[in-house]
């Protein structure tokens, strides 16, 4: 008995290194244990990134001498005043201004303040131009009406649902399409349709047709919620909006079977597979505008495929435009359908 207990001790070791050494041996565990906790931590901390000069951008509209709000908020060098900019409720929406002052004659004080309640930037913005004007007034001081964004089209939720609609498409490609043919291939089911006069093109063709059907109920049941629950309601047209969620279905099934063209076990497929997507959950702009990161890496950020399938999606639900407008985002789409399917099919494996 009194050998037994380092003998056990020993095995006990022994197990625990075997279990180490498995571990190390596969990649992408290593990679969601460690990579991705600091892959996440980098990406949102450059986009809420503390700014060491606080800015307040504020546009300012309406009628009557506009320039002159510059003029009075420029001592504090705080403040970037943007003078009559174009679309200003979607540059207040995506998070490009903190605040709104919309010039008006209709009654004392003469203007409004338009604020996005559910951002801390645009209340705080609220607030400074509020103490900045009341530190100027030398008379009496009169409370300016103030107006939010709370209109079907300008909420969250609005904002919200085509990024998930996207996620959505993007999940179904790659692993409604990708993980399908590696689990088939790890099954040896490839090699069976190897032995049959079936085309290669005819097999992955209808992997994705098959995938795009599955796609276009789940995209019709997500919209449906958001409609019921919560009102959203699609500005645009529907043909416009069943072709831009089309382009996207058949981009990211074709990302899917390249991904998956070679892959020879289900692991490998999977860390191929959350690598591709990573970067477009961060910065492809579903649950926050991809404006947020810096300049630099913007002309990056909307060639990802999410990126464009975002923008598209937001353009046609929330602003009502037509793929005519919106030809860049819809022709990036078709691009990388185009490309990766001639590709997956060259380079795809029966086994």
């Amino acid at each position: 008995m009194g050998t037994a207990a380092p003998g056990r001790f020993t095995a006990l070791w022994q197990l625990v290194l075997s279990r180490i050494r498995l571990f190390l041996r596969e990649p992408a565990a290593i990679f969601w244990v460690y990579g991705f906790p600091i892959l996440m931590m980098a990406c949102l901390g450059i986009a809420f990134r503390d700014n060491p000069t606080e800015k307040i951008v504020v546009d300012v509209v309406g009628q009557g001498d506009l320039n002159d709000w510059e003029r009075r908020l420029g001592s504090d060098k705080r403040f970037e005043i943007k003078i009559a900019p174009e679309d200003w409720r979607k540059r207040l929406q995506s998070g490009k201004t903190d605040l709104v002052i919309e010039v008006t004659k209709e009654a004392t004080p003469g203007f409004r303040l338009w604020e996005e309640p559910r951002r801390a930037e645009s209340r705080l913005a609220h607030s400074a131009v509020e103490a900045a004007m009341l530190r100027a007034e030398t008379t009496g001081w009169t409370a300016p009406e103030v107006k939010q964004l709370d209109q079907v089209g300008s909420r969250y939720i609005d904002f919200l649902l085509p990024g998930m609609v996207g996620m959505g498409l993007m999940g179904g490609g790659l692993w409604g399409v990708g993980f399908v043919v590696v689990d088939m291939r790890v099954r040896k089911l490839l090699k069976r349709f190897l032995a049959t006069p079936m085309r290669r093109s005819d097999f992955l063709l209808a992997l994705m047709l098959s995938r795009l059907l599955f796609t276009w109920a789940d995209v019709v049941v997500l919209l449906l919620f958001g409609y019921f629950a919560f009102g959203v309601q699609c500005l645009g047209s529907y043909l416009d909006l069943t072709i831009a969620v089309t382009l996207g279905g058949a981009a990211f099934a074709g990302i899917g079977l390249l991904v998956a063209s070679r892959a020879q076990t289900v692991e490998a497929a999977s860390g191929l597979m959350n690598l591709v997507m990573l970067p477009m959950w961060v910065l492809s702009g579903v649950f926050f505008s991809s404006e947020r990161f810096p300049e630099a890496v913007q002309p990056l950020i909307n060639l990802l495929p999410l990126t464009a399938l975002n923008q598209l999606l937001r353009g046609v639900m929330l602003e009502g435009q037509s793929l005519g407008t919106l030809w860049p985002q819809a022709a990036l789409l078709a691009a990388y359908s185009a490309l990766t399917f001639p590709v997956a099919l060259r380079v795809f494996r029966w086994k």
